[in-house]
């Protein structure tokens, strides 16, 4: 293992410590007792399941919470980022050991997209309930619209390269940064990865070690913006967390493979419908305001 690998994993490493503290904390300050339901468990093994086969966890969780109406919307980016931290780990285990990417690159990019989830979480914490509503409801468009573009063949093929140098480096790490923001609101960075590196002239599994190194150690960073406001569900993150450590497990060592144009089409549905009912709860929110002002 090269420094810069050893330097990802003890900073992986010393993020979850701190991850598993803040949660301690959080939980004892906010006096979280609610305990995970066998639907919590299962939603996060078969969402990290998707992930772990490249197709995305954050917009079918977000989707599936949206039908089952828990927890509170306002709730649910909190309630991704810390519950899909352990799977995270997992999975930045996995794929970076197994996926040759250049060091600095690497290196670059994870800590991009760690400041502005660190940004990016802190800024969500503070938002309205009818802000995150709107916010998660496109997020969920532009994640069914990234699925559709996968589907028609429409990403860009890629190249060769597992390394970038002068302006396509720093586009790289600059756009990761914004990816890192963006994950505190529920928009997943697979699909926009995989499209700027592919434009960049990256082969496609270079995207695999970036995207989960940053996830590794992004989202326990932006959990801890989340446990300091207290906007996270507690029940359903240790679900989340339980289920998707299985999840990624049973991808990574059992099935491997998949139909995923198929499940990519059904995803597309699924996200699709919860979109446009969390934009109606959010026309909703603002209807009930002035209404409520009057009063």
């Amino acid at each position: 293992m090269n420094a810069t690998k050893a330097g990802l994993f003890a900073a992986l490493v010393l993020a979850n410590i701190a991850f598993v503290i803040g949660w301690i904390r959080a939980a004892r300050r906010y006096r979280l007792h609610d305990r995970p339901t066998l639907s919590d468990g299962v939603i996060g093994v078969v969402t990290d399941f998707l992930d772990a086969l490249g197709i995305g966890s954050f917009a079918p969780t977000t989707a599936l919470f949206k039908f089952r109406g828990r927890p509170a919307d306002e709730l649910i980016p909190g309630t991704l980022n810390v519950g899909k931290t352990p799977s995270a780990f997992l999975e930045t285990v996995l794929f970076v050991t197994a996926v040759t990417v250049e060091p600095v690159l690497l290196a670059c990019m994870v800590a991009s997209a760690t400041a502005g989830a660190w940004l990016g979480a802190g800024l969500v914490s503070r938002l309205p309930r009818r802000a995150i509503q709107l916010f998660m409801g496109v997020a969920l468009l532009v994640a069914a619209f990234f699925f559709a573009m996968r589907n028609l063949g429409a990403f860009p093929p890629g190249g060769t390269a597992f390394a970038l140098d002068g302006w396509r480096f720093v586009l790289a790490v600059g756009v990761n940064f914004v990816l890192g923001a963006l994950m505190c609101i529920g928009i997943g960075n697979y699909a926009p990865s995989m499209i700027l590196l592919a434009l960049l002239g990256m082969h496609p599994l270079a995207a695999f070690p970036i995207m989960m190194g940053s996830d590794g150690i992004l989202q326990p960073v932006a959990s801890l913006g989340f446990f300091r406001s207290g906007r996270f569900a507690h029940g359903p993150s240790l679900g989340l967390a339980v289920g998707g450590v299985f999840g990624v497990l049973i991808a990574f060592y059992i099935v491997k493979q998949l139909p995923l144009t198929v499940l990519r089409w059904l995803v597309i549905v699924v996200v699709s419908y919860a979109a446009l009912s969390m934009l109606r709860s959010a026309h909703a929110e603002a209807s009930a305001t002035p209404a409520a002002a009057v009063k």
